[in-house]
Parts: structure tokens; sequence; C-alpha cells
């Protein structure tokens, strides 16, 4: 997985006024399926003629090597020329993007956004709606549901799915075995893992809470069934993080940090890469992506991991949260919407491209066909000890919570997640407290920003 799809916080960086909400809408598209007003379905010969008509694209993504999707996307339709741009890390590209809607020129016809920030693009209409274009409505039997519900609303389809990072555990069975610990399953079993290992080793922690990544810990709060963000694609938003769902959560990890049995390192860094080789961390809470990421990582540990789905609040459950992943999205200032909606289509959905972006750029599906095929379910991994640890994580996508939202303004909740509840979290400080700080900062700037919050 790439290292920027490794930090869904890395968004949290851009400032207050690169926000899209001081951006201006895009303007209509010059083609059948303009954004204003109702979409029109575009016919089959509107397609036809579009597709053979010589065409230049510019598509932009972080996304390396991806020259072999785009060829095949090529060699389908000869007229139609993609030049990809890397303008850097998801926080620099979005940054250019805002920059580039906003002056009205420059913008590309398709982009690579996170699911956490396409309500930021939505929210001033610079997204196309892709629901008339050729294939799009079909794909919904594609993708799990919770992966669609993340790219439409109200029947509008804003991009269509890359990749995704469902949750789960990756663990030292090594060191849990040394120290004759169970794998844990629910949550009391883990802290029980938790405080045991501090116990005999205390240069040891069943696992690392780090306050510097919000994307690892909103997942947590939404395996447990929290909705603590929303919006209504007007202007209304929902700020609720301060509900049960949350503070058992917050309680949770409270006092693990508390008892000193869980570190609090900051993440993906030297020190932190040292502790997964050493041992220092037991286990991590992890996306998909992280199987693989890790292989990279802690390379002298090969076939001491494990992985397993995340420990559940309630003993036989299966429930889990999503921790990254991203989408292509058409702006509806492109020229040519419905190559630009066929591009979207076409390397993420059709089996050939598709699965290059597993094989290849090693992501982790968002294809129903490509989850469900044994090829790369039953795949066994020598790192994690010949255990076919892509199914962890293809049982996982099945079991994400369907329904989960985000704000417009995700990239200042995450920054000021790091300023309230993250600096809590490695101050060991009071996280109930973090907590509400961070609930009246956002309270505020949604205000600020004139929206209504419910």
């Amino acid at each position: 997985m790439l290292k920027t799809r490794s930090f869904p916080a890395a968004a949290a960086t851009l400032t207050a006024t690169a926000l899209l909400l001081t951006a201006c809408g895009g303007g209509s598209t010059s083609d059948s399926g303009s954004s204003s007003g109702s979409p029109k379905t575009v016919t089959q010969a509107e397609f036809d003629k579009a597709m053979s008509t010589p065409t230049n694209l510019t598509f932009w993504t972080w996304v390396p090597d991806i020259d072999k999707e785009i060829a095949l996307f090529e060699k389908k339709y000869p007229a139609i020329k993609v030049k990809a741009v890397n303008i850097g890390s998801s926080t620099d590209q979005y940054k250019a993007m805002r920059t580039s809607l906003r002056a009205g020129k420059g913008a590309p016809d398709v982009a690579q956004v996170e699911y956490q920030f396409l309500s930021s693009f939505t929210l001033t209409k610079n997204l196309l709606d892709l629901s008339p274009y050729h294939g799009i409505k079909d794909m919904k039997s594609e993708f799990p549901t919770w992966v669609w519900n993340q790219v439409s609303s109200d029947g509008a389809v804003y991009a269509v799915p890359q990749d995704t990072a469902p949750m789960g555990m990756i663990y030292r069975n090594d060191i849990l075995a040394k120290y004759g610990i169970k794998t844990p399953t629910t949550w009391e079993e883990f802290a029980t893992a938790a405080k045991t290992l501090h116990e005999k080793n205390p240069e040891a922690y069943i696992t690392n809470l780090p306050g510097s990544d919000p994307g690892q810990f909103v997942g947590l709060l939404w395996q447990n069934g929290a909705n603590p963000f929303g919006f209504d694609g007007k202007k209304t938003v929902t700020i609720d993080l301060d509900s049960p769902e949350v503070t058992q959560v917050v309680d949770y990890w409270q006092k693990l940090i508390q008892a000193g049995e869980v570190s609090t390192d900051a993440d993906f860094n030297d020190q932190w890469y040292k502790g997964l080789s050493s041992g220092k961390y037991a286990s991590w809470l992890a996306a998909a992506w992280g199987r693989t990421f890790l292989e990279g990582a802690a390379k002298t540990t090969s076939g001491k991991w494990r992985t397993t789905e995340l420990p559940q609040w309630n003993a036989g459950d299966h429930a889990t949260g999503n921790w990254g992943g991203s989408t292509n999205a058409v702006m509806n200032t492109t020229k040519n919407p419905i190559a630009a909606a066929e591009l979207a289509r076409y390397i993420n959905v059709e089996e050939e491209p598709a699965n290059l972006f597993v094989t290849k750029q090693q992501f982790f599906p968002s294809k129903t066909s490509i989850l469900n095929s044994s090829e790369f379910a039953d795949a066994k991994s020598d790192f994690y000890g010949g255990q076919q640890a892509n199914k962890t994580f293809v049982d996982a996508s099945q079991n994400v919570t369907t329904s989960f939202g985000w704000l417009p303004f995700m990239d200042y909740a995450y920054t000021t997640f790091n300023d309230t509840l993250g600096k809590a979290i490695a101050d060991k400080g009071d996280m109930e407290a973090g907590l509400k700080a961070w609930q009246e900062k956002l309270v505020a700037y949604a205000k600020q920003q004139g929206l209504t919050v419910k």
C-alpha cells in the first residue's frame, strides 16, 4: 500500500484557508450530462461518439506506476489520450485542486479522492454526478454495500471506488505465545492481555495508540457503531462526539493508557518502525493496507505475525471500521464528461485493470468479485506464517458498518483532533476533556462557515 495511502491523517495538514468551503462551484460541462439541473442519461450513440472522438484527459493521482492501467484504457479507446499527473501527496493534490477550481482553470478531468474528502468537494458542487453515464448505475452490485454508500447519495454517484481499508488486528504470534497469552477476541480480553503482557515484560505493550493518527481512531469509533459525523449534502452537518458509542471507546483507551499498558508513540516514524521490529508492540490495529505495508516495514520479523479481526465489544460479533482507501472522481469543470466518467469507471471496474491495482500496486480491492476470488482470498503468506492473511480483511470487508458519514471539512477535523483528543492521547492526559474540546472546535468552525449543526 502506498505510503500516502497509509496516512489518512496526512490530509489534516491542510490549512483552513485551503478548505473547499472557500472555493466556488465549478462550471457546467460542455457535453451530455451537464452538472446543472437534472442530469441527462447518456445514450449509447452519445457514448460511442465521445469515445471515438480524439480527446485528451488529465488525471491527477498519487498512484505510482499507473501507466499500465491507463494503457489498457487507451487500448480499448484509441482516440482518448490520458495524461497522469502526480502532484505529490494527497494533501498537495487537494490543495492544488481547490486552487485550480477557485481560479476556474487548470483543474483535472479526473482525480483521486479519499472517501472522507468527497463531501468537501460535493459541498460546492465540484464533482460531476456520474449516475447518467455509461455503466455507472450498474456498478452498485460490484461493491460491498458500505463502499457504495460512501460514493453515492440520493441517487447521485460522485466517484468510483478504487480501494478500501477495512480494519483488523495484526499481531505477533511469537510474543503472545511466549507469555501464554491467548489471542484476544473481545476488547475485554484485549485489556486483560495488555495488563498481563506489560507485567511480564515492562518493555512491551499489547499495542500502540498514537495521538497523531485520527484516521485510525475514527476507524475504531466506526467499529463501535458510532456516527460522529454527517453531512446532508446541502448546509446541515452532524457533529456527535459525545454519544455513548464514542465515549465507550474513549473511556476504554483512557484506562489502558493511564495504566501504562498501551504506548502512545507517534506512528510512521523511525521510532515506530523500530518498535514494530523489536517486539515493543505485540499488535497493530491496522487497515487492510497494513498487511502488505508491514512486510516492508518489519522485514526481519517475517513469519512471526498473524492477522485476525479486531477485538469485539460483544463476544460473537464481527464488526469493524474502515481506515483509508480512495476513489476516482470527475470534476464538473471537465469539457469531456463522457470520456472522463468512462476512465474512472473502466480502470476500477473492468477485470484486467482492477486486478492490476491489486497485483501491481498491492491495493486492497473494493470490487466484490476480486474479494470473493479464491486466488486473492486464499493466497498464503510466508510473512504471516503461511496464513491466508488476505482472507482476514476480506471477511472484515463484509462486516464494515454500512452507515458512516463525514464532514465537508475533514481536513480541519483531523487537524483539530491532533490538537485536542490526539494531544490528550499523546500526553497520557484527560481524553474526555480532549474529546469535549474537539467537539467544541468542530461545532464552532461549522457555524463560522455558515453551516447548520445538528
